[in-house]
């Protein structure tokens, strides 16, 4: 079954690493469907029953978004903010996510130095209350994929090797 990618990059037509992510995987289109949400929603008026929909027809899930100010992009929050809703999501009723698997691949401005000890910061920390969302929607949250370095330490050769893992890591999971 295809595995759906809801990609919030709010600029992906300038981004580097998103945007080489996201080419990959519209070549792999037989594994993943690429679901832009400033794309599809550019004033981030979010058609909600439409989303939920989207969100039931996959057994996997990938959120693909840079890390903005060691947080998620506006859009991504305000989205499940909104579309995960009591009694779809969660409550009585809100199973309609249980049970699906849900990935990131996220991307970093700051190199990883920026993102380890001593200063306690780890990507896997700031996705903490996403990982806890999902875990009480009754998901099962896999895999963590991280290119580090975006703004600053960019190398075309560590973003075609990170961007093989991407497809590696998502494409041959169940």
């Amino acid at each position: 079954m295809k595995k759906l990618v809801i990609l919030t990059h709010p600029n992906i037509d300038t981004s580097i690493v998103n945007k080489a992510w996201k080419t990959m995987l519209e070549k792999n289109a037989h594994t993943f469907v690429v679901h832009a949400l400033y794309k599809v929603y550019p004033n981030l008026k979010f058609d909600i029953a439409r989303e939920q929909e989207v969100l039931e027809a996959f057994d996997e899930i990938i959120f693909q978004f840079p890390i903005h100010w060691y947080g998620t992009p506006f859009a991504l929050k305000k989205y499940i903010d909104l579309v995960f809703a009591y009694g779809w999501a969660f409550g009585p009723g809100g199973d309609r996510l249980k049970g699906k698997k849900i990935g990131f691949a996220v991307s970093t401005g700051g190199p990883e130095e920026s993102y380890n000890a001593p200063t306690g910061i780890s990507v896997k920390g700031l996705l903490n209350d996403l990982h806890l969302t999902f875990e009480y929607c009754g998901c099962e949250v896999t895999h963590l994929h991280v290119f580090y370095g975006a703004m600053f330490n960019y190398k075309a050769k560590l973003l075609e090797e990170n961007t093989e893992r991407y497809l590696k890591t998502f494409a041959n999971s169940n």
